[in-house]
């Protein structure tokens, strides 16, 4: 068992390499949430990701030598920059499935990227099965636990009354070391972690009494996609986290939104699953003073429209319905007026006179809307129903 005196000597050996992030209190997700909310800034960590603490932790004790891992993100990233800092040579297997971002973020830290199967098992195991290289696993590894867990008490010596840490869960890595960090020295506080519904390995496990492997559904937070918890992290989890929470992807997007409006950070989906869980359990934290951990800020910049669009749809603030009417002159006039007299920004407008469904002098208009909140979304809908016309919420 990873001991806390291991995560000090982590934080000994890490420090000449890594950040100490800050914790930052935030009025505005204190607001939202009706917690005390603390935020620790783990994508403003070197590579963008809490992962480097591990792998300096693991890779710093090693020989001068070649290591391997398999990753589809933020361990690729820490691997290869931690082997550049350290003088080593880095091999990072990859399905070839990987996003040509993720892709190009490990080669450009130095390492050589193989790209091997269509999925990260397939990776995995070739990796495991190279010869002549020291393996650094992503999180089932005591160096690593102990190096994620150096996270725990930076937030213990920042915050000297905290009531609970609320922790995103993949592999457990994380997690596993904050527990540990945390618990041994206040037993009183509550570790959450939180997974996506889409990926909820450690949750079916931490309910079943053991590992129990989930294939991991399609997420926005993809860097705890995993399909199964750790063997070595799960025993951890089981004995220091109170519970897991699942949260999801709607409430995943409006978490990423959030962040960038109210605190100006860019985090990934997998680092904003705490703040989706505390919006979305608001009583299991009312009142409480509460550290969360956003563990990385590695979004695919290329799906980012999309994420910040389903943020805004699901928050209220755009909206999108259709309206059948009459296909005369002055209908998309009147409908207008209603939407301007609630002060709504009509974003884009679409006519549709062609579906089979359509009889003949009807038109299908689709309005995309910027609206404040839901009840603003309401108002106009029940004023265009109030005039006569058949209106249908789009998501």
């Amino acid at each position: 068992m990873i001991t806390l005196k291991d995560i000090q000597s982590a934080q000994e050996s890490t420090r000449p390499y890594v950040h100490r992030t800050p914790l930052l209190h935030s009025r505005s997700l204190s607001e939202i949430t009706g917690a005390n909310v603390y935020v620790k800034a783990e994508n403003l960590q070197k590579t963008g990701s809490f992962k480097v603490r591990g792998a300096f932790n693991k890779m710093s004790r090693l020989l001068q030598g070649r290591v391997v891992a398999a990753s589809m993100g933020n361990h690729a990233q820490a691997v290869a920059f931690a082997a550049g800092q350290l003088g080593m040579k880095a091999l990072i297997v990859m399905p070839r499935t990987v996003s040509i971002v993720k892709e190009e973020a490990a080669r450009g830290y130095g390492a050589e990227v193989e790209l091997y199967g269509e999925t990260f098992q397939e990776s995995l195991d070739h990796a495991l099965s190279l010869q002549g290289c020291t393996f650094v696993h992503a999180f089932d590894d005591e160096t690593i636990i102990a190096g994620q867990g150096t996270v725990g008490s930076e937030i213990l010596s920042d915050l000297e009354e905290v009531d609970a840490v609320v922790v995103p869960v993949g592999g457990g890595g994380l997690i596993a070391g904050c527990a540990i960090a945390v618990k041994e020295v206040l037993p009183g506080v509550q570790i959450v972690g939180v997974q996506a519904k889409a990926s909820p390995s450690a949750s079916v496990s931490l309910r079943d009494g053991r590992v129990t492997a989930v294939a991991p559904g399609q997420t926005l937070a993809d860097g705890i996609a995993v399909g199964k918890v750790g063997e070595l992290t799960f025993p951890i989890i089981q004995k220091y986290v109170d519970e897991i929470l699942t949260v999801e992807e709607d409430d995943i997007a409006m978490a990423i939104l959030l962040f960038m409006e109210r605190t100006k950070f860019v985090v990934e989906g997998a680092g904003a699953v705490p703040l989706a869980a505390m919006i979305e359990n608001k009583e299991h934290f009312r009142g409480k003073k509460v550290a969360l951990v956003a563990s990385g800020g590695n979004i695919d910049f290329t799906l980012i429209d999309r994420m910040i669009y389903k943020g805004l749809l699901t928050s209220g603030r755009i909206s999108v319905f259709e309206v059948t009417a009459d296909d005369v002159p002055g209908t998309l006039q009147a409908l207008s007026g209603v939407i301007a007299a609630h002060r709504g920004n009509i974003v884009n407008v679409i006519h549709d006179r062609l579906q089979a469904d359509l009889p003949i002098g009807k038109t299908r208009v689709i309005f995309i809307v910027e609206t404040r909140t839901r009840g603003h979304f309401d108002g106009i809908i029940t004023d265009i129903e109030a005039k006569g016309y058949a209106v249908k919420a789009r998501s």
